[in-house]
């Protein structure tokens, strides 16, 4: 095994790509909790999340199942750009309703490409009324956050779901 040195071995989230170090630090010492958003293949997931020395604790978490509970279409794609919107938009209200009205976006290592579904989320939570920093530049515009690209009875179902989450 390697011992010494010159050889080191890192952390094993480094070793296998999964976490940037340099850049988690940063975020952690503002003391602001992180909104964190992440893409899988099937769904997105949406949480506050808090820095403890024992582990990060979750404040509020919204995934792509969770969406169903305020009227998302069965049929309809859980991660697509609609359904990252409306992810963050009731990950806003609940962080909002628990108390907390700040927070920094954390998209871990994906690639932070302008109008991508993580910005799309962000635009939900921002939308709600969590102060996120961030540039107008990078949001996605209305067409794609209604879902007018895939089809009209998304900009229903992303209304319909709006109005579901205020009402909670």
């Amino acid at each position: 095994m390697a011992h010494g040195k010159s050889q080191r071995l890192r952390f094993k989230r480094r070793r296998n790509g999964r976490t940037d170090y340099r850049r988690r630090m940063r975020m952690l010492r503002g003391g602001v909790p992180r909104a964190v958003v992440r893409v899988s293949n099937t769904q997105v997931t949406c949480q506050l999340a808090e820095f403890r020395m024992d582990g990060d604790n979750i404040l509020a978490s919204v995934t792509g199942n969770t969406l169903a509970k305020y009227g998302w279409p069965a049929g309809a794609s859980r991660k697509s750009v609609p359904a990252c919107y409306v992810a963050g938009y009731a990950l806003a209200k609940s962080a909002i309703a628990a108390g907390h009205d700040s927070a920094i976006l954390d998209i871990g290592l994906a690639a932070s490409s302008p109008g991508s579904r993580i910005f799309a989320a962000l635009r939900g939570m921002v939308d709600a009324g969590l102060e996120v920093p961030h540039g107008e530049s990078i949001l996605p515009d209305d067409d794609r956050i209604n879902g007018t690209h895939i089809d009209d009875s998304i900009a229903t179902a992303v209304e319909a779901a709006k109005k579901a989450i205020e009402g909670a």
